[in-house]
């Protein structure tokens, strides 16, 4: 069902054979049917690279639009309108989102048999990041504070958007795992709605291990994180998904783009993920090469704190907060590839590397160097 030469971003920082097939001009034409405002489909332009779905640029006879395919069991028709509504609120309050097109029967989701569509306008600006892989450090300081701004300006927007947590855990971002006092019984409570997560748990002491990574930092965070305002968050706040007006150090951000991984989380969860996101190296870890870049860390505080101010005890949750903020995340992704892709080694990866790797490298010397640096400020 793949083709060869179109290959995905794999875990390992390779380029791999996507999770999904690659979408194809005559489906692409056959959901475009359905907006007749954008005329015929011409060509296919791009196909991206991400790996958990399937998306590409459409050049049409009026337009360019990003038409983005997920299977059934990724997302259905009614979990895509959490995001479209989110985007939509946002986009009233001013942030440069493209708008989610509707079809010729008000729809922004079609489902067409094993597949959910939606198709977006095409973004403003230069996608001068879009081969960077995620979890990929950010090479410019600028970009970082310019980042951090704008999700400051995010946040803002977001704080009157009212809408329960998401309808799944599959690939989004949420916080119920490390906001609990009891994270063991939270996720045991949670499996039995969960049975592909249950299924590859089964073959896992998970309750030593969640834990054992816990442990150094849950106690310590947990009240404080519990009280920390409800706030839909992007969930995956890394440069790939930001366009800019230009290359140069000044360029400012055109479009916000991605909101896959977005829920009902809190600012500060956001702003620890995109540290997470942007200011380590995590597919360096094994080259001996610098890992943690504590100034683009400090950056993206900064430009946050330019739009959106954060107290000195706000600045102490986000550096403990830090080695906690994946851990429901990389659960998800355990649950994708285990019950949906059906890969073993790659949910092998999302436990082994992500949830339990991730958390244990804060405890390493340059993990505590860098949460070091952001309780200082430097």
């Amino acid at each position: 069902m793949n083709d060869p030469l179109h290959l995905a971003h794999g875990l390992a920082g390779d380029n791999t054979l996507p999770d999904w097939p690659m979408l194809t001009a005559a489906e692409v034409d056959t959901l475009l049917r359905g907006y007749p405002q954008l005329g015929t489909s011409v060509r296919i332009d791009w196909h991206s690279p991400r790996p958990l779905s399937a998306a590409c640029l459409v050049e049409t006879s009026r337009a360019t639009v990003f038409v983005k395919r997920h299977h059934c069991s990724v997302r259905s028709v009614g979990t895509l309108g959490e995001e479209h509504r989110f985007i939509a609120h946002l986009r009233g309050n001013g942030i440069p989102i493209p708008a989610v097109l509707s079809d010729a029967h008000g729809q922004t989701a079609v489902a067409i048999g094993d597949w959910t569509y939606e198709v977006h306008e095409h973004a403003a600006g230069i996608d001068l990041y879009r081969e960077a892989i995620s979890w990929s450090p950010l090479p410019n300081r600028e970009h970082a504070r310019s980042a951090g701004r704008m999700l400051a300006a995010l946040h803002d927007a977001a704080e009157s958007h009212h809408a329960p947590q998401r309808d799944t855990h599959i690939l989004v971002a949420r916080s119920e795992l490390i906001c609990s006092p009891d994270p063991v019984a939270m996720l045991r409570a949670q499996l039995p709605a969960r049975p592909g997560l249950a299924d590859y748990l089964q073959d896992r002491d998970w309750p030593t291990d969640l834990a054992e990574l816990l442990a150094p930092w849950h106690a310590a965070a947990q009240p404080r994180l519990a009280r920390q305002p409800r706030l839909w968050t992007h969930g995956d706040w890394h440069v790939s998904n930001l366009c800019w007006s230009g290359d140069s150090a000044n360029a400012r951000i055109s479009a916000v783009l991605d909101f896959g991984l977005a829920a009902a989380n809190g600012a500060l969860f956001d702003l620890a993920t995109a540290i997470e996101r942007n200011a380590i190296a995590w597919l360096a870890l094994d080259t001996g090469t610098d890992a943690a870049h504590p100034d683009i860390a400090c950056a993206l505080i900064e430009g946050y704190r330019q739009q959106r101010p954060l107290n000195a005890a706000d600045i102490q949750l986000l550096a403990d907060l830090l080695p906690l903020v994946h851990v429901d995340f990389a659960l998800s992704e355990v649950e994708y590839f285990h019950a949906i892709t059906h890969s073993r080694a790659n949910a092998d990866v999302a436990y082994d590397t992500f949830l339990r790797g991730h958390a244990a490298w804060f405890g390493t010397p340059p993990g505590q160097a860098l949460l070091r640096a952001i309780r200082d400020g430097t």
